[in-house]
């Protein structure tokens, strides 16, 4: 039989398939070859009535996070707080950097906007970021239209909301929710564990909280095509390998002096970069001194 991993927990992969959900576990040929199943993967599965199911083989997988471990995902709905904590556009632009490289496509949902005097600051972040191409959305009526036919993940860092939105978004989850630490202007961890559930015509996965976020972008080259405006521009900069720092006849930084970039992204991108390099160098000195 063949079916989708909806659910991984305590060394058990619960499977769906034609509406009906298997208990299976994997095969011991995984751990030999370092496989690993994870929540959204196509498996081949034995089922017999009464008894526990074995986990075959694994599909091939068009993407995959590895925190959370969660794999053929369509798009990611990336919760940002204006409130409680505040608006970090810096954060926002890591997940951004991490789905790009993951070819995931973005969706970015504002929650808390009740807390704000005025959504003019909010409003024109949105404007910036749907003029490079990325879609907001203010509201749960905005929301819902894009979870039909996909695979949705939500992802945010922890105290936005996540698991409040979550069970607007379907009550009968009835999601564990955690208050703000005042004290620690940041959330409790809540989720316990990665699920798929079936929502609104499409599936959607809640996913442990973040209080930072790592991500596997560890070159110039891959950083610069994790940035759509910055790869755009990139294409008429004088050198292939422009880093869009130092470099004559760069094309980025001719549009930034010209206003057509956002000076925000642009040292967001800095930023990025830096800490690459920074990696790279601690990590060339380890090698040294082994």
């Amino acid at each position: 039989m063949q079916g989708r991993i909806i659910k991984s927990l305590a060394g058990f992969y619960y499977v769906e398939a034609d509406d009906t959900v298997y208990q299976t576990r994997a095969r011991g040929n995984f751990r030999k070859k370092g496989q690993t199943p994870y929540v959204g993967d196509f498996v081949d599965f034995s089922a017999e009535e009464n008894s526990e199911g074995y986990i075959l083989a694994i599909h091939e997988r068009k993407n995959s996070l590895v925190r959370p471990p969660i794999v053929n995902i369509d798009q990611a709905v990336v919760i940002m707080s204006a409130k409680e904590p505040d608006f970090n556009g810096n954060l926002l632009d890591r997940f951004l950097v991490l789905l790009e490289h993951k070819n995931i496509q973005p969706l970015i949902y504002i929650s808390k906007l009740d807390l704000l005097n005025s959504r003019a600051d909010m409003d024109a972040i949105r404007a910036r970021y749907e003029a490079i191409g990325y879609h907001f959305c203010y509201s749960l009526e905005e929301l819902l239209p894009h979870l039909r036919d996909k695979v949705s993940v939500f992802m945010g860092q922890t105290g936005v909301g996540k698991s409040t939105l979550l069970n607007k978004i379907a009550p009968e989850l009835d999601l564990e929710t955690g208050e703000i630490s005042e004290t620690l202007g940041r959330g409790r961890h809540t989720t316990r564990a990665v699920s798929l559930y079936t929502v609104h015509g499409g599936k959607i996965a809640d996913t442990p909280g973040f209080s930072s976020l790592d991500y596997e972008v560890d070159n110039a080259e891959d950083l610069n095509e994790a940035f759509p405006e910055i790869r755009k521009l990139s294409h008429s900069c004088k050198f292939r390998s422009c880093t869009h720092t130092h470099e004559p006849s760069c094309a980025v930084k001719e549009a930034l002096e010209a206003g057509d970039l956002w000076q925000v992204r642009y040292d967001n991108y800095l930023q990025f970069l830096s800490e690459i390099e920074n990696r790279r160098e601690t990590y060339k000195k380890t090698v040294k001194r082994k």
